[in-house]
């Protein structure tokens, strides 16, 4: 979409993965192509964010799921809401995390 605001008539733009300048996160650029005209435009990939889908695939997620006592890991899934720059994603991801060994005591100032 930024591209048509360049001046260019090109309707078509392909457009890759964003790619950091340094490391695997932080300020970087995506090339993009159309026909025979090429583009780089700025991104950014937060340095927080969950490498495996990609900072270009947009998930609503539901809340976290209780503890199994198995793995010691909770889990949570994640529906596709918006792929941005073409980009190829999974229409739904599922995470885990461990699962807290804090116990939240509501007794607090005793």
């Amino acid at each position: 979409e930024k591209a048509k605001k360049d001046g260019s008539k090109c309707e078509d733009w392909r457009w890759g993965p964003c790619v950091p300048n340094s490391k695997d996160c932080g300020l970087g650029y995506r090339e993009g192509t159309c026909k025979d005209e090429s583009k780089k435009l700025k991104c950014k990939i937060p340095c927080n964010w969950k490498k495996k889908f990609g900072a270009d695939c947009k998930y609503k997620f539901e809340s976290w799921g209780g503890c199994s006592a198995q793995t010691g890991l909770k889990t949570r899934s994640g529906i596709l809401k918006k792929a941005l720059y073409n980009a190829q994603c999974e229409e739904t991801v599922y995470v885990t995390k461990p699962c807290s060994s804090k116990i939240k005591s509501k007794s607090k100032g005793q």
